[in-house]
């Protein structure tokens, strides 16, 4: 590779390195705060909290990296150019599209980053972060279970135990399901003991009784038992559904969809061909960003007043980009061949780039490039 190559592309790097960081760091935590507040009320350790944010990193690096690389290309390109550096490139006889290569190079290389994040971190993150909600919501104990306190795990329920010993087993229990706006049923028990069912987690009472109110005739039947299962599934408001989203399955299965995968997903064929095929054009984009970033800012040439409208036109390509991106996702699912439009931000990026590349090598005015 030859010098310059390697001075822009160590160049592009480093500072790609710090915004990402910047950026990865101001989303995370952003993320984290709300993430916080959720499992500390559902009574969660720190290590259970620790464990969900390092899941939730992948998707939030990958949601940023595209915007670094392009802060990292327009950075790099108004720093060198305020420096003369690429003015000195330029005059030497160097190209705009000679001068781009290493930007394609360091576009690849975020491209790569992006191809393992999207099609084997992500969903593999945020399968495992749905399991671990799901075995979270089954626990119970963790979720509303305080010996020597009265909770409320669902409007309408009371729940209370007097002691839960070492082996998990539930002593002088008391419990008031009031849903019902016709009956409310109180049931108390010596013990009780809770198991996990294929419809939820169960409660399991011994020597207890059951006293159901009617509000209407205000009316008490009494019932005793010896033991008794009680489904605790529709307490749980927040219960995790063990079905994956289109986002957790693998890029194969969204290709070649199997009829469990589209009953699974909820969705047409046409929907999970979209889906996958944007993962395909999503690191094409990070290409797209980076060149337009770097290619706009070659326009403005040297200026003592520096490249901020160029700065504030290339941002707006992005806003355009990106724009286009969504109005393509839209619209893409619900249409046959909608799966080409994935590709349309990508590939308008790429021209939108070499345009501006080209209309940057074309010859101008020595006034102009001093201006």
């Amino acid at each position: 590779m030859p010098r310059f190559d390697r001075y822009l592309l160590s160049q592009l790097l480093a500072h790609f390195g710090f915004f990402a960081l910047v950026l990865v760091g101001i989303y995370w935590v952003n993320r984290a705060v709300t993430l916080f507040d959720q499992l500390m009320t559902d009574g969660q350790s720190a290590a259970v909290f620790i464990e969900f944010s390092l899941l939730t990193l992948p998707n939030v690096i990958r949601l940023v990296l595209p915007v670094a690389a392009f802060v990292a290309s327009v950075y790099v390109a108004n720093k060198l150019t305020v420096e003369s550096e690429l003015v000195v490139m330029q005059a030497t006889g160097f190209s705009s599209f000679r001068m781009a290569r290493p930007v394609f190079y360091f576009g690849a290389a975020v491209a790569l980053m992006m191809v393992v994040l999207v099609h084997f971190l992500v969903p593999m993150s945020r399968t495992t972060l749905i399991n671990e909600r799901a075995a979270m919501s089954d626990n119970i104990t963790a979720r509303f279970l305080t010996d020597g306190q009265f909770t409320h795990p669902s409007s309408g329920v009371t729940f209370y135990i007097n002691e839960i010993d070492a082996t998990g087993q539930l002593h002088d229990l008391f419990l008031e399901d009031a849903r019902n706006p016709a009956q409310s049923t109180t049931f108390t028990a010596r013990k009780a003991l809770f198991v996990r069912g294929d419809s939820g987690p169960k409660l399991i009472m011994f020597d207890g009784m059951a006293q159901t109110l009617d509000h209407k005739s205000l009316r008490i039947s009494v019932t005793r038992f010896s033991d008794f299962t009680y489904d605790l599934g529709a307490l749980l408001t927040r219960s995790v559904s063990q079905r994956r989203s289109v986002n957790e399955m693998s890029t194969a299965e969204l290709f070649w969809p199997t009829a469990e995968v589209l009953s699974e997903a909820n969705a047409t064929p046409q929907a999970l061909l979209y889906q996958a095929n944007s993962r395909v054009a999503e690191p094409l984009l990070s290409i797209a960003v980076v060149l337009i970033g770097f290619a706009t800012l070659l326009l403005g040439g040297f200026s003592r007043l520096g490249l901020w409208r160029q700065i504030a036109f290339a941002t707006g390509l992005l806003v355009v980009v990106q724009g286009i991106t969504t109005v393509s996702a839209s619209v893409g699912d619900k249409v046959d061949q909608g799966w080409l439009l994935a590709y349309l931000a990508p590939v308008i990026g790429l021209l939108v780039a070499a345009g501006l590349l080209w209309w940057a090598g074309r010859p101008r005015p020595l006034g102009v490039m001093i201006a």
